[in-house]
């Protein structure tokens, strides 16, 4: 596997969220590679996006979001559920994509269908808000060749509050893949 560069984060968050399924998500800890293909996504476009966390402006939450491309944003959700994103475009506008489900590939425990089971599984938390996926415990990583995907696009999950952004179709995720979390 070969891990994702910068230039691949440096780009629109609609076209990151897509080129991101099938990719693998990787995250070495206590010894262990835990691994999943990415399977789900959801674009958040910048503070413009009323659904994006961005849409509040720069706070300490959103710091990370509205920095440098290819950081993972990862943020606690009802008081009990992590989240993780990837940090998209350029420094400043505050782009990202949410990883929504995975399916498992090695040392995974429990669902992985939804940002908070992903995130348990992976075993991330906010101790990993704001780091670097160029890095060597958490990253993306492709299996080349690629192969062709079947892409669907669908409304974000749980935005309704956002008006017209709500009915957005950013979210995408491999047609047919049993790990989605709600086709």
């Amino acid at each position: 596997m070969r891990k994702l560069d910068r230039a691949f984060y440096d780009r629109d968050a609609q076209l990151v969220a897509r080129d991101l399924l099938g990719r693998y998500l990787v995250h070495r800890v206590g010894g262990l590679e835990r691994v999943g293909r990415i399977v789900e996504v959801e674009a958040y476009l910048g503070p413009h996006d009323l659904a994006a966390h961005s849409s509040k402006g720069l706070t300490p939450r959103t710091r990370v979001m509205f920095g440098a491309p290819g950081h993972a944003y990862v943020y606690l959700i009802y008081g009990m559920h992590h989240c993780v994103n990837v940090v998209t475009e350029a420094e400043g506008r505050a782009s990202a994509v949410l990883l929504r489900a995975l399916e498992p590939v090695s040392h995974l425990e429990g669902r992985t269908q939804g940002p908070g089971l992903l995130c348990k599984a992976m075993g991330l938390d906010l101790r990993h808000n704001g780091a670097d996926l160029l890095g060597d415990d958490l990253y993306v990583a492709e299996a080349l060749p690629m192969p062709p995907l079947r892409i669907v696009r669908r409304p974000r999950i749980g935005v309704d509050y956002a008006g017209h952004w709500a009915r957005r179709l950013l979210r995408f995720y491999i047609r047919d893949n049993r790990w989605v979390s709600k086709p």
